[in-house]
């Protein structure tokens, strides 16, 4: 509370209490497959980079994007510069939203050099899924992401069940992470043994 993000209430999505998921932040090891997710919109764009400790297959997330107001290229450039080698997924109804002369934002971003897919977007399963691996210990947070620890702490549902549609892009991007490990991959070449990522 002392930085400005409210206590923990019974509406919660994920029940979790956030100092149990963070930890301080690590060199990551150079062999652990990584990825992003990617939430677009014009008022907040949003991205999580995510590594995966294949010994105990917990989640590490590790950096955020988090910015409104900027054109695709801004945000492709903060996306390349942590890794230009990475994968990403992207919100699935970026194929259908136009941008500029009819062109998805999808396809913006794979022509700003992203290697990028269309997230499977299952969102009570993907909750589910989330849930388990924050209750069980395999997923943690970096503690310097403040951004993720606000959406964190105010996604919520309603009196009724429902999701509240606000202030939750990270959030999602955290969802499309789980629900898309199979996108994870290392950034060690496998003939070379150099690697192309980022710490």
């Amino acid at each position: 509370r002392s930085k400005g993000i409210p206590a923990m209430g019974s509406g919660n999505v994920y029940p979790i209490p956030l100092e149990e998921i963070l930890v301080d932040p690590f060199n990551i090891p150079p062999e652990w497959k990584r990825m992003y997710a990617l939430d677009v919109g014009w008022n907040r764009t949003a991205v999580l980079w995510a590594a995966v400790d294949p010994n105990s297959d917990t989640i590490y997330i590790y950096d955020e994007h988090y910015q409104g107001e900027a054109l695709p290229s801004v945000h492709a450039a903060a996306i390349r510069a942590r890794g230009p080698n990475l994968w990403g997924v992207i919100d699935p109804a970026s194929r259908g939203r136009s941008q500029i002369d009819g062109v998805s934002l999808m396809q913006s971003y794979k022509n700003l050099g992203l290697n990028i897919f269309p997230a499977k977007n299952e969102v009570e399963g993907g909750i589910s899924n989330t849930t388990q691996r924050l209750s069980t210990g395999k997923i943690k947070v970096f503690r310097h992401l403040m951004n993720f620890q606000k959406e964190y702490m105010i996604y919520r549902r309603d009196e009724k069940g429902r999701i509240i549609k606000e202030s939750d892009h990270l959030m999602d991007c955290l969802r499309y992470i789980v629900n898309n490990l199979n996108r994870a991959r290392s950034t060690v070449s496998s003939t070379t043994g150099v690697y192309n990522g980022t710490k």
